[in-house]
């Protein structure tokens, strides 16, 4: 992808205060130094990050539709599936569900390299732990099914991102998971570019929490990139929205042509969710 300096570079010189604020923060992240990572203020990156490498993502939804499959799912999830993707190394993970409905419930894996996917479940099964603990979610009969469907897709952290965050821990945190659709694979990557290049750095600065940001690489909508970010309460994601939309940087980047959303998206999915009690993230 272009650098800062190479993008628009007329219109980027002409915005007042931008290349100040990009220098501060945006530079960082797009360097991906250790140094870079571990000036960040939040939680949830591992010490001496590894330069020049990214986390990948899987996310999931447990598709459900009874308050029964809710339980076993709860119960899965906390007593053998996450303690066994820990023991795999797979940590944080986060499970989220819709503020009012029981289903979708969404898994979040983190994974720092994509050998151990292929061989995940092979893996679980080998575990008598997860076998003992997750027995009834496992061999649920198919008369009597523990969950209708899963879908998942495989993202890739961006550069200007490249591990998952927990930047909020309070009890009554809120999530909001975004999914921005684009027209082409050449408009994808545009978008993605606009979010390493400053916009990451201007989420931080006026309070909109990034947990993470990926490229889809498998899943539906595809092209896209998904992100989700956390916030104390409803009250506080509202407000630092508000906040974002009036931000003289934001306002200054978004008026760059080849960064206009007419040419680069054309969907957006927004979803508010609440983590389970259980949730690592």
């Amino acid at each position: 992808m272009e650098t800062i300096e190479t993008i628009n570079q007329g219109n980027w010189m002409n915005r007042r205060g931008f290349i100040t604020m990009a220098g501060a923060a945006g530079l960082a992240p797009l360097a991906m130094s250790n140094t870079g990572a571990a000036a960040q203020p939040r939680a949830g990156r591992a010490a001496g990050a590894r330069a020049g490498t990214r986390d990948y993502y899987e996310l999931r939804q447990y598709q459900i539709q009874t308050e029964e499959q809710k339980k076993g799912l709860d119960v899965f999830l906390r007593e053998a599936a996450i303690p066994a993707w820990n023991r795999l190394g797979i940590q944080p993970v986060g499970v989220f569900e819709p503020e009012k409905e029981i289903s979708p419930v969404y898994v979040l894996l983190r994974h720092r390299q994509l050998r151990g996917l292929a061989t995940l479940e092979t893996q679980l099964l080998a575990d008598s732990e997860y076998q003992s603990k997750g027995a009834a979610f496992i061999d649920a009969p198919a008369s009597a099914p523990a969950y209708q469907r899963v879908e998942s897709s495989l993202l890739a952290a961006f550069s200007g991102m490249p591990e998952v965050e927990t930047p909020v821990r309070s009890p009554g945190r809120v999530f909001q998971l975004r999914i921005y659709e684009s027209p082409s694979v050449k408009t994808g990557l545009k978008k993605i570019e606009m979010f390493n290049t400053a916009e990451i750095a201007i989420f931080r600065k006026v309070g909109l929490h990034p947990v993470f940001f990926g490229q889809a690489l498998v899943g539906t909508k595809m092209p896209n990139l998904t992100y989700m970010l956390a916030f104390e309460s409803r009250d506080e994601q509202q407000a630092n929205w508000k906040k974002f939309g009036a931000d003289p940087d934001w306002q200054a980047l978004r008026a760059i042509p080849d960064y206009a959303d007419k040419k680069i998206l054309c969907g957006i999915t927004n979803l508010l969710l609440k983590p389970a009690e259980y949730s690592q993230v």
